[in-house]
């Protein structure tokens, strides 16, 4: 697992991010999420690349509990637990990909 966050005054627009996705070879997709959202535990057979494009998200990934914000980066290793949850009074966009083997 790297988690990136983001340094910069200004965080980066969602297109911005798309684009950074795509200069990696990447294909994005945008997640919604609604105020108290949770996806539970689950695995994928890719590395999965999320980045938080508006709000904040908590993300349990192996047992450690992340909270990222607009502009922080994860890459979550492929089949490794992990789950996700907002925060009740705040919705979260983030952009997401897949990193094939």
């Amino acid at each position: 697992m790297l988690v990136r966050r983001w340094q910069a005054p200004e965080v980066p627009s969602l297109e911005q991010i798309k684009m950074m996705l795509r200069a990696e070879g990447l294909t994005p997709t945008i997640e919604s999420y609604d105020a108290g959202s949770k996806v539970s535990e689950h695995r994928h057979p890719f590395d999965e690349i999320r980045m938080v494009a508006s709000g904040e998200i908590m993300l349990e990934v192996s047992g450690n509990r992340l909270l990222l914000r607009a502009g922080d980066r994860i890459d979550i290793p492929s089949n490794t637990r992990h789950s996700t949850q907002t925060q009740v009074g705040s919705a979260c966009t983030c952009v997401c990909a897949e990193r094939p083997f």
